[in-house]
């Protein structure tokens, strides 16, 4: 269905182009962009193409798409849902932002279209650009329906260690964080829960099996889990004297787990480096006291004596 809208959008754009122009232009051959044009017809729109080898394909004369009918409050949310999506790669293969964002702009009321255009023009962001890992768009909404409908998918997936497996997974939802797609769900070939890379899966078909998600089962909590769970050098237990709410929200759940106990909060974690992680506390408004690792003392002693010396430098002095 991709290809058949980017075939509307250049016979919008670029009237009369050829069925070979149009294939080369969509990746295809010319068989295919006629089948891509009877399927337009089929929905209703007028598709002219003129005889002979070389006759091009058109929108019949006169015809245009209708005004899209938004407010000013519900076309301003879908164009910063769009710059949003693309700011923070939450994209799939297909350049499908830029071409959704393109359309509307087309239909749109003129009063509409320039304001919205100054704002694509204008606005900024704080925040870098997230490089993600783009997954294909059939997969990740066959993933997604499986998710609603409560169907078993067959998996072709790729490991990290490029293994090569064929799964049939129960999935409970589909998880964007950091610029990744994740997929959780019951494995059935592991006989357990797991968290799948979406751009790793090479092919998602939907089956006739269903199931039922646990109750109560929340997939961002399993992800964060799991992934604060990724074995590192260094195994860190730090007993946090705060309360768990305010913790909760200053450390990123996808490294650290916590556990409020009666004297605090018990931050679990595991590191590769040892000096982050006494970067890490020492930003934290609360004492805290280091139950493992022993070699954690070190990083903080050192980062204690540099900060100490930073408070105590006036101007003019030379650094240490």
């Amino acid at each position: 269905m991709t290809r058949v809208l980017a075939l509307l959008e250049l016979l919008q754009t670029q009237p009369g182009l050829t069925g070979t122009q149009l294939a080369d232009r969509l990746g295809t051959d010319v068989r295919t962009v006629r089948r891509y044009a009877a399927r337009l017809r089929e929905l209703g729109l007028p598709v002219e193409s003129g005889r002979g080898r070389f006759g091009g394909y058109r929108l019949a004369r006169g015809y245009r798409m209708p005004p899209l009918m938004l407010t000013n409050e519900e076309a301003l949310v879908i164009v910063l849902g769009l710059l949003a999506g693309d700011r923070l790669g939450m994209t799939t293969t297909a350049p499908a932002g830029a071409g959704a964002l393109a359309k509307i702009e087309r239909v749109l009321p003129d009063p509409l279209r320039a304001p919205l255009a100054a704002m694509r023009d204008t606005l900024s962001f704080t925040t870098d650009t997230v490089l993600a890992q783009a997954p294909e768009t059939g997969i990740l909404l066959t993933l997604a329906q499986a998710c609603h409908l409560g169907h078993t998918v067959g998996l072709r997936y790729r490991s990290w260690h490029r293994e090569h497996t064929e799964r049939e997974v129960d999935p409970y939802g589909v998880v964007f964080h950091s610029g990744c797609w994740y997929l959780v769900g019951h494995d059935h070939l592991r006989d357990g829960l797991r968290t799948f890379r979406i751009d790793r899966i090479a092919s998602a078909a939907p089956g006739t099996a269903t199931f039922t998600a646990p109750d109560g089962f929340d997939p961002v909590t399993h992800l964060t889990a799991s992934l604060a769970r990724t074995p590192a050098p260094w195994r860190v237990e730090v007993l946090i004297e705060g309360p768990l709410e305010d913790v909760a929200r200053r450390l990123p759940r996808t490294i650290v787990t916590l556990t409020a106990t009666p004297s605090g909060v018990l931050m679990r974690a595991q590191a590769a480096h040892l000096d982050s992680v006494a970067r890490l506390l020492a930003s934290l408004e609360w004492p805290f006291t280091v139950h493992s690792p022993d070699q954690l003392r070190h990083p903080l002693k050192d980062l204690a004596q540099r900060l100490t010396a930073a408070a105590e430098r006036l101007p003019g002095d030379t650094p240490a």
